[in-house]
């Protein structure tokens, strides 16, 4: 069930803002949101009936934080889920460009996705020694760049109630 905030846009698009069918019915209950579409299934008790909700919109907002957490998964979408010397999609690592046997940091200045062939030719050696240079420079990503990363990939399956309130990019802007 797609979860929406108080101002109808999702929660996040990468992963997708779901809630299991059970947390969607409690969240009903405890009025903490408005259903906005239902499937075409209900579940029952003995004594109540309630149609699934397949999009519920948050009663209250939740303010969209400024500066996204530094995480592995953070790294991999800001840099599109590709190696950032080669350009491969698999078998990502973090690579740190100022190796930290120098001094680096592991931060998001300093840390790109890196496949793992990749990775271990780089070493602890720097960019220029070792003569690879990331596609992008490393940078922090506002939540924004995230959020239009993400729609970039769409997950394989989206319902069809789904689709008025997601916005999926058919490109990345550069």
């Amino acid at each position: 069930m797609l979860v929406l905030n108080a101002d109808f846009r999702p929660l996040s698009y990468y992963p997708l803002s779901l809630w299991s069918w059970q947390d969607a019915v409690k969240a009903v209950f405890l009025d903490r949101v408005n259903i906005v579409e239902h499937y075409d299934r209900a579940v029952h008790s003995p004594s109540f009936e309630i149609q699934l909700p397949s999009v519920v919109s948050l009663k209250s907002f939740i303010k969209p934080s400024t500066h996204p957490a530094f995480t592995r998964f953070n790294v991999f979408l800001r840099d599109r889920f590709s190696c950032q010397y080669c350009g491969a999609p698999d078998d990502l690592t973090f690579d740190h460009i100022v190796p930290r046997s120098k001094g680096g940091q592991t931060t998001w200045e300093n840390v790109v996705a890196a496949c793992s062939p990749c990775n271990l030719r780089k070493g602890n050696m720097t960019t220029a020694q070792a003569r690879m240079y990331p596609r992008q420079m490393a940078f922090a990503p506002t939540v924004h760049q995230l959020h239009r990363n993400g729609r970039a990939f769409p997950p394989n399956y989206l319902h069809q109630s789904w689709l008025d309130y997601l916005y999926w990019d058919t490109e990345l802007e550069p």
